[in-house]
């Protein structure tokens, strides 16, 4: 009986994705390079506008750090045509919403507005990438701002630093061994040029990716995105280093004591392949497997059943060049850290030497197609998956396809993947410790 419920689940979800409409879209370039994509729904009457711009931390000079996330701020702050301080105000007092984001690589700008505003939205967007203002004053305000962001999110929030530590260590020439947020101390000391520089090299319609989604008229949105955004001249073709990573062949022991923690916690991290690569893929589904819910498998054995940990997690974080795949924990009790990378290995050994049950395989399969559903339910959201399969994946039609990779994954290459990428001497151990207390 309970086989046959497991069953009825798992068609019902399939038949969920069967029935879940495709994203309809049309790609072009215009004249200067600018990638265009447009995903029309008229079932609600509001319309997403944003731009996508290939630039990331990770494409910023070593020396000068955390300009991709300081023009997320910047970029807000005025153009020729837009009075300074007045982008956000201009936004809500047209019924809409807008927002801005950051990675390792690539910078969003969006707005989501009723369908009757969307020549303001590329008015905006178009006055960002064509007329901004960048300025000492402007360049002074938004330093203020990224250092109050960084002491709120980063130096003063516990295990805030984790992810640092850990780029640190797993990268040794890559730039992702440094966060978005980047070095405060390089934003100090930057000059008006240098910022006024990397706007020159980075912003330019040759490297960024517009995309309207939602309530429009094609014909009439195409004349305007020609009017607004097809004068702006092409830049210069912009030159990436390429930066290759040696393997990891020794287990890279670290440590790192942070004042804002009680209690310790243990990292393991391996270093993964790009996020086209479908070990990606496959690395996703093992994360989920592990610590995705109460039923996981890391969770229930340290957290339920052992009572070894407070909280455990796993994550994929796959990027353009490489990815990271991070297990964590926090003990409880008088459980050492050793102890939990001990049960982190019983239970990868068991994905390297055993299939996974049929069962826990369907899991599996049923949780991806119903994020796949789920992911493609909104015009917001589609639009932010139109620009990243686009820019970051070079196959748009992915927001249609990617759930055929899920799917190509077997349990054998569940357990060989297992075997390729998460053995004891290809990772850092980061021991993320309280700062002690001087004795009295």
């Amino acid at each position: 009986m309970k086989r046959n419920l497991f069953l009825s689940a798992s068609f019902f979800c399939a038949a969920l994705t069967m029935q879940a409409q495709q994203v309809a879209y049309e790609e072009y370039d215009l004249d200067n390079g600018m990638h265009v994509i447009l995903h029309q729904d008229n079932t609600a009457p509001i319309v997403t506008t944003s731009v996508m711009y290939h630039v990331g931390a990770k494409d910023e000079n070593p020396d000068k750090t955390g300009f991709a996330h300081f023009f997320e701020h910047l970029l807000f702050e005025g153009t020729k045509n837009i009075e300074r301080g007045k982008w956000f105000e201009i936004v809500a007092s047209n019924g809409g919403t807008n927002n801005a984001n950051t990675t390792q690589d690539r910078t969003y700008y969006y707005e989501v507005f009723p369908s009757n505003k969307l020549e303001l939205g590329l008015w905006l967007e178009s006055e960002r990438l064509m007329h901004p203002i960048i300025n000492q004053i402007g360049v002074d305000t938004q330093k203020e701002v990224v250092q109050e962001e960084k002491r709120m999110r980063v130096d003063n929030s516990p295990y805030g630093k984790f992810q640092e530590q850990i780029g640190i260590n797993l990268f040794k020439n890559h730039p992702y061994k440094w966060q978005t947020i980047g070095s405060l101390e390089h934003l100090a000391n930057a000059t008006l040029e240098d910022f006024q520089a990397f706007n020159k090299i980075y912003y330019v319609p040759n490297n960024a990716v517009l995309v309207v989604a939602g309530d429009f008229e094609v014909n009439s949105t195409k004349k305007m995105i020609q009017d607004y955004f097809g004068p702006i001249p092409k830049g210069k073709e912009i030159k990436r280093n390429k930066y290759q990573e040696e393997p990891i062949t020794q287990t890279i022991k670290a440590s790192y004591n942070d004042p804002n923690i009680q209690i310790p916690a243990i990292f393991t991290a391996y270093r993964t392949p790009a996020n086209t690569e479908k070990d990606a893929y496959i690395l996703d589904m093992i994360s989920t497997y592990l610590t995705s819910g109460k039923s996981s498998k890391l969770y229930k054995s340290l957290v339920d059943d052992k009572k070894m940990a407070l909280q455990v997690f796993a994550f994929n974080n796959s990027q353009e060049d490489y990815g990271s795949y991070i297990i964590g924990a926090l003990p409880l009790g008088e459980t050492s850290l050793n102890d939990l990378i001990v049960e982190f290995d019983k239970e990868i050994a068991k994905l390297q030497t055993e299939l996974i049950s049929e069962k826990d395989y369907q899991k599996l399969q049923n949780n991806f197609e119903n994020n796949f559903v789920n992911s493609n339910s909104g015009v917001e959201g589609i639009a932010n998956s139109l620009a990243r399969y686009y820019m970051l994946y070079g196959n748009t039609d992915l927001i249609n396809t990617e759930i055929n990779i899920y799917r190509s994954i077997t349990r054998e290459d569940i357990k060989a993947i297992a075997n390729k990428y998460l053995k004891p001497n290809q990772r850092v151990e980061l021991e993320y410790l309280p700062v002690a207390k001087p004795e009295n």
